[in-house]
C-alpha cells in the first residue's frame, strides 16, 4: 500500500491529506521549518491532531522530489534504518509549488548509544542485496541506478556500469569536471582527463555493491524519539560503500565509535580506504564548485594534484 500511494501523483496538497488521512481531514497549521537550502520546509498539522514534514520547490523542479521519493522508497524497503515513510508527491498549482511530503520525524537528544546503532544499522544497509535497484536491461550491470537523480540541484547520472571504476568515471567524475571547465586552466583539466583515464590505479573493484545514501553528510542524519536512527534527503545509487563513508568524513568524522562499530558488521580496508577516500570527495567538491563557485576550486584543484603526482 505504502509503494503504491507514494507513486500516485497528487495535484494538492489537500488531496494528498485526504488520500492519506481521510476526506474529512485538513490543514490547520503549516510552520516553516529548517530544510536545506534548495527548498522550503514545512511541518503540517492537521485536524486529526496528525503531523506531517513537507518539502516545496517550483511547480518546474517536480522531479527533485520524484527522484528523491524513489531514492527514499529504496532505502526504507531494505529495513536495516531508519528513512521516513514518503506519503507522495506531486504539484499543487493554486499555491504554485511542487511538493513532497513524508511522515513528520520529531527530533530528539542522542542516546548514549546511538552512534554506534548508527554504525550498526549503516553497515547492516550495505550489506544488504540491492542489485533489483540497478536496471538490469544491461546484463551483468552492478552499480547505478534504476532512475537518474541529483545531488543537491545538480542532475547525478545512474547508468548502470559492470564495472565500479567505469560508473565512478562516466558518471560522477566526467560529467562534473565537464561542468567545471571554466575554472580549470588547461594544465589541471589536462590531468584532470589523466586522472580518469588512470582511475583503476587508484580505486578498487568492491567485493559486493551497495545501496547508498550518496549524501551522507551530518546534516542528512536525524536522531529521533527513543535515540532511533534517521537518514534523509538521499541522492540514493547501487556504489561502493566507501563513497558513504567518504561523506561522513568531509566535512569532519563522525565520532570514532561510529566507524568502530561499523567495522563490527562490515570490514573496512582501513589502509586502501585512506589512500581511496580523497577521490570521493573529489566529486562532492566538485559538485560544490559547480553549484557555489570558486570557493571550492583550490580544495578540487589538491585532489587533482594528489592522484597525478603534481
Amino acid at each position: 500500500m505504502e509503494q503504491n500511494r507514494s507513486q500516485k501523483l497528487f495535484y494538492s496538497l489537500e488531496e494528498l491529506i485526504n488520500d492519506v488521512f481521510g476526506q474529512d481531514i485538513s490543514i490547520i497549521r503549516m510552520d516553516s521549518v529548517p530544510g536545506g537550502d534548495i527548498n522550503n520546509a514545512y511541518r503540517l498539522s492537521l485536524s486529526n491532531e496528525d503531523s506531517l514534514f513537507v518539502k516545496t520547490n517550483s511547480v518546474n523542479n517536480l522531479n527533485f522530489f520524484l527522484t528523491e521519493s524513489g531514492g527514499l522508497r529504496a532505502l526504507r524497503s531494505l529495513k536495516k534504518i531508519g528513512v521516513p515513510e514518503v506519503l507522495g508527491a506531486g504539484t499543487d498549482e493554486q499555491r504554485g509549488i511542487s511538493f513532497l511530503a513524508l511522515e513528520y520525524i520529531e527530533s530528539s537528544s542522542r542516546t548514549p548509544s546511538y552512534w554506534e546503532n548508527f554504525g550498526h544499522q549503516l553497515a547492516g544497509l550495505h550489506r544488504s542485496e540491492c542489485l533489483s535497484y540497478v536496471d538490469l536491461g544491461k546484463r551483468g550491470a552492478r552499480f547505478g541506478f534504476y532512475e537518474d537523480n541529483y545531488i543537491g540541484t545538480s542532475p547525478q547520472k545512474n547508468y548502470p556500469e559492470k564495472s565500479w571504476v567505469d560508473f565512478y568515471r562516466e558518471c560522477r567524475l566526467l560529467p562534473q569536471i565537464t561542468m567545471a571547465e571554466k575554472y580549470f586552466d588547461p594544465a589541471v583539466r589536462k590531468k584532470a582527463d589523466w586522472l580518469l583515464e588512470h582511475l583503476d590505479l587508484y580505486l578498487r573493484e568492491p567485493e559486493f555493491p551497495s545501496l547508498l545514501h550518496g549524501d551522507l553528510w551530518s546534516g542528512n542524519m536525524m536522531c529521533g524519539k527513543g535515540g532511533k536512527v534517521w537518514i534523509i534527503d538521499p541522492a540514493a545509487y547501487v556504489g561502493d560503500f566507501e563513497a558513504d563513508l567518504a561523506m561522513t568524513q568531509m566535512f569532519g568524522s563522525l565520532p570514532e565509535r561510529f566507524y568502530a562499530a561499523y567495522n563490527e558488521v562490515n570490514s573496512i580496508d582501513k589502509t586502501g580506504y585512506a589512500q581511496r577516500r580523497k577521490l570521493y570527495d573529489l566529486y562532492q567538491l566538485l559538485n560544490h564548485l559547480n553549484l557555489f563557485g570558486s570557493t571550492y576550486l583550490g580544495s578540487v584543484v589538491d585532489i587533482i594534484n594528489m592522484y597525478t603526482g603534481a
